[in-house]
């Protein structure tokens, strides 16, 4: 009965109703979309710098990521990578011989780094073949090729067919050097990356730095960045103790500092912007309480106890609350998901910024249900709360002067 009071209640002013459920609607609304353009900023930022750089997790061998020395290199049977790739949640995974040594065109001289890779893996993993502006990617019949960054190719004055040479330390302190053909220039999406890498094909680079069949690392990649420490735990699992897996937070501390500065910051918005919507759902509760005054009066005087009117009352603002609420989160719905599948792109000193900690310059949105499911859980708690005042309101309620107010 109180119920459907309560209903009708609402229904008899519809104006007054959708002004009030509006005011949780659009909370809901805004706190959503705040919240998942901060999560997926942070998620595409992981995701973007793990997929050009280390992967989610990288198997080494023990002590290299402290010198990255060539020494500390490593051999991965054949059934182990079989075992990985079975491994749920990981996608792919990419073999690398990296090395730095001296890249010369002419008299043109620059230290970079050589990357050895399989030429298809690299590319399921990094989409490499994708940054491809001139000439052709890395295969099987281009052994004696190499990849250029196009920054580092206008540096040394280089592009397709030039022979660079490569001098360098191989394995165990040998004498590593060659003279290769340029067979494709690439565009890396980061300055430092493109203006000093070079990809080799895994065999020529284990040959010309004397590494046969080694590699430095092995990089994977994981679905979801949630499902990293599953992976890691089965990862751990089929290597064994001779190896070392290092994850992305080692790998990019400074990508892990950024987004703990950025994220401590962005809770202090979002609680701002809470006391916002709670002073916003409270005014408009407070101008609904107000114009209803002579209504209540009345109700007392004929002889409605205050208890029962304040129930009344309480169920109307859930009911409101509830129906801003859902209609929030299901308008947000298809919103984030547009602005997840067409990331905005970020341009000028903000660009530069991204840039600086490895990340490509997109904002970017999460479709976690999570995010949607906790913003409008806060709002209606919010909004609940508000439900207080007419109560008190009532309970204080003079009903001579209400009537004649």
């Amino acid at each position: 009965m109180y119920f459907m009071l309560s209903w009708r209640n609402l229904w008899r002013n519809k104006k007054r109703t959708l002004i009030a459920a509006a005011s949780v609607f659009f909370a809901v609304l805004l706190a959503v979309f705040m919240r998942s353009a901060q999560n997926g900023s942070y998620d595409y930022m992981i995701h973007s710098a793990a997929k050009i750089y280390t992967g989610y997790l990288q198997v080494q061998g023990k002590g290299y990521w402290d010198n990255r020395s060539l020494d500390k290199s490593i051999i991965i049977p054949e059934e182990k990578l079989k075992a990985i790739s079975d491994i749920p949640h990981i996608i792919s995974y990419s073999p690398r011989l990296e090395a730095f040594s001296l890249i010369s065109l002419g008299t043109r001289t620059k230290v970079g780094q050589v990357i050895g890779i399989d030429p298809q893996l690299e590319t399921n993993m990094s989409e490499l073949k994708d940054k491809l502006v001139r000439g052709a990617y890395l295969t099987s019949a281009n052994q004696q090729g190499l990849l250029m960054g196009s920054g580092l190719a206008e540096m040394l004055k280089a592009d397709v067919g030039d022979s660079i040479v490569l001098y360098g330390q191989g394995y165990h302190g040998q004498i590593a050097a060659a003279q290769l053909p340029v067979v494709g220039i690439i565009k890396m999406p980061f300055p430092d990356l493109d203006n000093a890498v070079v990809y080799l094909p895994l065999q020529t680079a284990q040959d010309i730095f004397s590494a046969y069949n080694r590699i430095t690392s092995l990089a994977v990649m994981v679905d979801n960045v949630r499902h990293q420490d599953q992976a890691h735990q089965a990862l751990s699992a089929i290597i064994g103790s001779d190896y070392t897996i290092m994850t992305w937070q080692k790998m990019m501390p400074e990508l892990v500092q950024s987004i703990e500065l950025d994220n401590a910051s962005g809770i202090i918005m979002l609680i701002i912007l809470y006391i916002v919507i709670a002073f916003g759902v409270f005014g408009t509760i407070t101008m609904m309480t107000s114009e209803r005054a002579r209504e209540f009066g009345v109700l007392v005087s004929v002889g409605m106890k205050k208890r029962r009117l304040t129930l009344v009352t309480t169920l109307e603002t859930i009911v409101l609350s509830f129906l801003g609420a859902i209609a929030g989160s299901i308008v947000s719905i298809p919103l984030v998901a547009y602005f997840h599948r067409h990331p905005i792109p970020i341009t000028g000193n903000a660009a530069k910024a991204f840039e600086n900690v490895g990340v490509e310059p997109i904002f970017n949105f999460s479709t976690d249900p999570h995010i949607i499911l906790n913003q409008a859980l806060v709002v209606l708690i919010i909004a609940l709360a508000s439900a207080l005042y007419p109560c008190f309101f009532i309970y204080k309620l003079d009903p001579v002067k209400a009537i004649h107010g």
